[in-house]
């Protein structure tokens, strides 16, 4: 959390790097206030905790708002980039347990839960890691690579240097002991304990999002150009849909796919399970395996240029350039009236078409003319599949897997093939 000032309440006993003990008080930060960084450590790490105000989740996402938040652990504040950055200290189990019950619900079937804590553990070794190896490597390790089309942009790890990972979705969502409410958490915590999943003899660099939209993505098609072999193509169900040609490579059989309604188990309306995997703010997208959006030519001139600095007169086209496995847009051609420029990946898309984030790259575009055929679209139509990047595990998948009664290692080896569960601590 970064903002001028940062208000926050400390329940308990406190000692701060100053030497200072304070007990049950709130206080605000601010730019005026600091210079050096300042520390508040629990006396009693178990019942202390504090509280920060104004806490924004789901940043530039359409769910996006502020809550009030309670973590354990230590907070340390210091100035970064002109602003208080508030920074929680803590346990890498105490830290999971938190994440399991803020990227899905506390209700989850304890399977479920069970394989999420082993890929939230997994992923945030494997972040540490990474960390490690980009500050040794830092001017090899490149996300924006311009060309004569345009560019390539990622997003990922480079963003955090004086952390090792942010509470929002860019990496896990981490929203303290706020949501911490099951003893299904506790049990899925202490079963797992130490566990991840490994590939050779390295941990996993396990990914995750909210729906696959029937096919799971590979990394190198969404992050840097590195293959992982447990990050790849899964069709997600048991069998394979009769009718459909899964090469979603293919333009032809990615609208196929895009266009129609698969069977997967992320395609599913089951109430009472939706509640169990997606948190309330979640619930608010019903939309997610098959969505549509309308764009006029103002807005989408207007989205290009205020979100991707992108200005190519009237917008006459959106062509794929190049698709994923699963159908997710990797480069997209836009052409206006005044030139033409090819960007990706798939986030970079996402965030260009979009005053938040379009659901998923992998979509189709339709558009509307009303004068001729020689005068520029008035509305671009998007129909697209799932939410989220699309590699790794589909918690909305797993959820329904995790209903059906398939255990932790059953959706582990469904999503993660080539992977095996370990424990190392």
């Amino acid at each position: 959390m970064s903002a001028e000032s940062i208000r926050f309440k400390l329940n308990g006993r406190f000692v701060s790097s100053t030497g200072e003990e304070i007990a049950d008080e709130e206080r605000t930060v601010s730019l005026a206030d600091r210079k050096a960084p300042l520390v508040f450590e629990p006396l009693d790490p178990d019942n202390g905790n504090f509280e920060l105000f104004h806490v924004v989740i789901g940043m530039k996402f359409h769910w996006e708002r502020e809550e009030t938040q309670r973590f354990k652990g230590k907070l340390k504040l210091f100035v970064e980039n002109g602003l208080i950055t508030a920074v929680n200290i803590l346990p890498i189990e105490d830290y999971l347990l938190s994440v399991i019950s803020s990227e899905m619900s506390a209700t989850s079937s304890v399977e479920l839960l069970k394989a999420h804590a082993v890929i939230s553990r997994s992923w945030l070794l494997a972040q540490i890691q990474k960390s490690r190896d980009v500050a040794r490597h830092v001017s090899e390790y490149k996300t924006f690579i311009p060309n004569e089309e345009g560019y390539i942009k990622w997003y990922d790890r480079e963003d955090h240097t004086h952390f090792d990972v942010c509470a929002d979705d860019h990496c896990q969502r981490y929203q303290g002991i706020t949501k911490v409410s099951s003893k299904q958490v506790y049990e899925a915590l202490k079963a797992t304990a130490g566990e991840v999943i490994t590939c050779n003899n390295a941990v996993c660099d396990a990914r995750f999002y909210k729906c696959c939209g029937g096919i799971t993505e590979t990394f190198e098609n969404v992050w840097e150009p590195v293959h992982h072999p447990y990050l790849t193509k899964v069709i997600d169900n048991d069998v394979v849909p009769e009718g459909y040609n899964t090469d979603l490579t293919k333009e032809e059989n990615a609208r196929k796919w895009i266009l129609s309604n698969p069977p997967a188990y992320c395609n599913t309306h089951d109430k009472e399970v939706l509640s169990q995997v997606l948190n309330d703010y979640d619930q608010e997208t019903q939309d997610f395996y098959r969505w549509e959006v309308k764009l006029t030519q103002a807005e989408i001139k207007d989205l290009l240029f205020r979100k991707a600095g992108i200005d190519v007169g009237d917008v006459l086209d959106l062509i794929p350039v190049e698709r994923g496995v699963s159908g997710r847009l990797i480069r997209l051609k836009i052409v206006g009236t005044t030139g033409t420029i090819v960007i990706g990946k798939e986030l970079e898309i996402r965030k260009a078409l979009s005053e938040s984030h379009l659901y998923s790259s992998a979509f189709i575009v339709e558009t509307r003319l009303i004068a001729s055929l020689q005068s520029p679209p008035t509305e671009f139509i998007l129909k697209g599949a799932g939410w989220g990047h699309g590699v790794g595990l589909c918690q909305i998948g797993a959820a329904i897997m995790g209903a059906n009664g398939y255990s932790c290692q059953d959706i582990l080896t469904h999503y993660f093939p080539n992977a095996e569960l370990r424990k190392i601590y």
